[in-house]
């Protein structure tokens, strides 16, 4: 964090650990806290892990395990109902609710590593598959290594968009960007897909900055993963039901479509609602441990919810947590959100916390209004071009956003 604020606004709150005469900023928050205060964030943060940490045992073993055959039963019921066509909407909805559990309390969190320490090879990060199309080990190098240490860096963070979408201010508009929320909806529906051509770069093969031979390590591993994938899902399991190939094809089809939707969803609600900060590679030059809580903080949200939706999230509805302690066990984020949201307030930060409701409400309308250019520009244009209707339509969304914004509990 390189940025002195010059004039600070004397509205923010004046923390304990530091005076206003020596503060920065991060991001395009009002947020400032000394380099003093910030190391002492840190330190205190790093003591709620600690504490963690030295506490994990059988209860966490248990838990995992647990969860691991819930998700073995559901999918059993799942194959069997197939075998019942009345039965046809209860096969896909315990199929899906295996799939999501694979995805998000099982196998997210195993690849985190959050359960190496077990030495159980079934839950260990480096051996984990999980039941998507996007292998694994490429699956760990976009999202623990990229996501997780650059988050929100504007050029550094890949999923900021997913070099599909614009979901940030500062990145430049161009026409493409008109189609954001068909783009949004390609993406929610084959969200899988998406997962699984996240690391070739589609769009910088496209700009001319990455060559499709650059991205030869990836083919054989991606090939291999999509073709047990769909062998499994959309011809062994279908087959094996005989007559009702058709209806389990659809059932299998259907399960993955769900999975993908709620996928999507729960990890847009984590980085892209209102409040939720990005930031520049200048601003995170020279960062310190915490100067990297204090951007995970600023970067996540969390959604609320009932003991079983966080399960159903794979805790991701703890997403600020995830983003403090990744390799922690996801099932710890609820006893330790109350410790973190009160150290936000000693320190004057925000803790971006709302229901599934206001949180979606709010990443939809960032897709429409980050659909449009910007307001200098929009202005620009309806002066010398017949596009008068971005104005009118953009003032609408405005408002909506706005709206959205002040709905979202912090």
């Amino acid at each position: 964090m390189t940025t002195t604020v010059e004039n600070p606004d004397t509205t923010t709150p004046t923390t304990e650990a530091g005076t206003e005469a020596d503060v920065r900023t991060i991001g395009h928050g009002p947020y400032r806290l000394s380099p003093e205060q910030l190391e002492e964030f840190g330190r205190e943060l790093d003591e709620i892990r600690q504490r963690v940490v030295a506490d994990l045992g059988q209860a966490d073993a248990d838990y995992i395990r647990g969860i691991v055959k819930a998700q073995r039963a559901f999918e059993g019921a799942g194959r069997a109902l197939f075998y019942l066509p009345p039965a046809w909407p209860l096969a896909v909805g315990a199929l899906s609710v295996s799939k999501i559990l694979d995805n998000m309390e099982i196998g997210h969190n195993v690849m985190h590593g959050q359960y190496d320490w077990m030495g159980d090879p079934g839950l260990n990060s480096r051996m984990y598959e999980w039941d998507t199309v996007c292998p694994s080990e490429q699956w760990k190098y976009s999202h623990n290594y990229i996501h997780h240490t650059y988050t929100n860096i504007l050029g550094k963070d890949r999923d900021i968009g997913y070099g599909i979408l614009r979901m940030d201010e500062d990145q430049a508009w161009k026409p493409y960007y008109l189609g954001n929320p068909v783009y949004a909806f390609l993406l929610m529906t084959f969200f899988q897909w998406g997962v699984l051509l996240h690391d070739l770069e589609v769009e910088n093969i496209v700009a001319g900055k990455r060559s499709w031979k650059d991205t030869k390590h990836l083919h054989r591993g991606m090939i291999r993963k999509v073709r047990s994938q769909t062998l499994k899902d959309y011809l062994l399991f279908p087959a094996l039901t005989g007559p009702l190939f058709p209806l389990t094809l659809a059932g299998n089809a259907t399960a993955n479509l769900i999975r993908n939707i709620w996928t999507f969803n729960i990890i847009f609600c984590g980085h892209f609602p209102a409040g939720v900060e990005s930031f520049s590679i200048d601003e995170t030059e020279e960062e310190t441990q915490g100067g990297w809580y204090y951007r995970q903080l600023l970067g996540s949200a969390n959604i609320t919810g009932s003991k079983l939706f966080h399960v159903l999230t794979g805790n991701l509805s703890h997403q600020i947590e995830h983003h403090l302690f990744p390799d922690i066990p996801a099932r710890r984020y609820p006893e330790i959100a109350p410790e973190v949201q009160a150290l936000c307030e000693k320190y004057g930060l925000d803790y971006n916390t709302g229901s599934l409701r206001q949180q979606l409400g709010s990443v939809a309308a960032k897709i429409f209004r980050l659909a449009l250019p910007p307001r200098e520009s929009r202005q620009k244009l309806a002066s010398v071009t017949p596009l008068r209707f971005l104005n009118r339509s953009a003032a609408t969304t405005d408002r909506t956003a706005d709206a959205g914004a002040g709905s979202v509990a912090v």
